[in-house]
């Protein structure tokens, strides 16, 4: 395990820590990088007999509005006297001259993110069920989060919220883009036309998905991490986004998850009447909502090709992820086609 790996000097991080949470970690510190993010960076870092997790924004390009530390340390401390598993929240540090940029440290969680069907089915169908069950139960519990109640009333602007996350990502996507991509000018113009009005507005996770969640030994989530794109809006956008990186199995495998293909995982309806049921949500323009979701994936896989091709990546598997941004767009496309259909029915 190298002394200090990329993006984390560890004697900056040990003076920190010693100064802002005295005998959180003792002794000379090691890190290790976690893989598997393609965003921000995550490192375990040990001392003295103890682990925590470090996360900071990943190397190089850093689209605005992205990679927010303060927000995710936020969002995490207020949630963690509700029914919404986080990890415990030990520090934050917004100055950018100790690491290089800021980070906060919290608490390691036992548990597994689970990423492929191979991972589940040594589980069998019946323990696939439960957790993917307990996946969807627990983004149920986070849209019943009153936002005042946990002091994040202003954490978002839910008014207008769909337009803007139209907008956002399409100057995430213009911001990243190195390249011509079939279908997505003709997309976001489907989009932006078809906004439907939003539900009841909910803390949203942004980035939802059972590789986004820690499984532990009884199959319940023991944590839901990534909180990165976190923010008031309209809760359909968490589902909708799960719903795609279940898909990604039949659309784009090498992009993200196959966890849909596991023996005894539910289908995407299944899913959806499981939400609807257990939350009591109008969920009848979810179709936008998993079209939107497809570019918003979109942009975020072409700013990781982005930075991979600059060398600013920092871990394996990415040579491959610029191939799934145009099949993304054809999906969200289809998508948008049938939900133009179905408006017009």
């Amino acid at each position: 395990m190298p002394d200090s790996p990329p993006g984390l000097d560890l004697q900056a991080l040990q003076r920190f820590l010693d100064a802002d949470c005295p005998g959180l970690v003792s002794g000379k510190l090691s890190a290790e990088l976690i893989v598997g993010g393609k965003s921000n960076l995550t490192y375990v870092v040990a001392g003295g007999g103890r682990e925590v997790v470090v996360r900071r924004p990943p190397l190089g390009h850093v689209l605005a509005t992205a990679h927010d530390m303060t927000r995710e340390h936020r969002v995490m401390a207020a949630l963690a006297d509700t029914a919404v598993p986080v990890p415990r929240m030990y520090a934050a540090c917004t100055d950018d001259t100790v690491i290089g940029a800021p980070f906060y440290v919290m608490e390691r969680v036992a548990g597994t993110p689970y990423r492929s069907a191979d991972q589940l089915n040594l589980l069998g169908s019946q323990r696939v069920r439960a957790i993917a069950d307990a996946v969807t139960d627990t983004l149920v519990a986070l849209h019943a989060v009153d936002p005042a109640e946990v002091g994040l009333s202003d954490f978002g602007r839910p008014e207008g919220y769909l337009e803007r996350q139209v907008h956002r990502w399409r100057q995430q996507m213009t911001a990243s883009k190195s390249r011509e991509l079939a279908g997505e000018d003709e997309l976001h113009r489907r989009l932006a036309a078809a906004i439907p009005a939003s539900g009841a507005p909910t803390i949203v996770h942004g980035d939802y998905r059972m590789d986004n969640t820690l499984i532990d030994d009884s199959d319940r989530v023991s944590a839901v991490l990534d909180w990165e794109m976190a923010t008031l809006g309209d809760p359909l956008a968490d589902v909708a986004l799960m719903l795609v990186y279940q898909a990604l199995a039949d659309v784009a495998p090498t992009a993200v998850s196959t966890v849909s293909r596991a023996n005894g995982h539910p289908s995407r309806d299944e899913i959806v009447q499981r939400y609807s049921a257990r939350s009591g949500r109008d969920v009848s323009h979810l179709a936008f909502h998993e079209a939107l979701a497809y570019y918003k994936l979109a942009a975020i896989l072409e700013g990781i090709y982005f930075r991979h091709l600059r060398g600013q990546t920092v871990g394996a598997g990415f040579e491959d992820i610029g191939a799934a941004t145009e099949p993304l767009l054809a999906a969200g496309l289809a998508v948008i086609h049938n939900y133009g259909n179905m408006s017009k029915g």
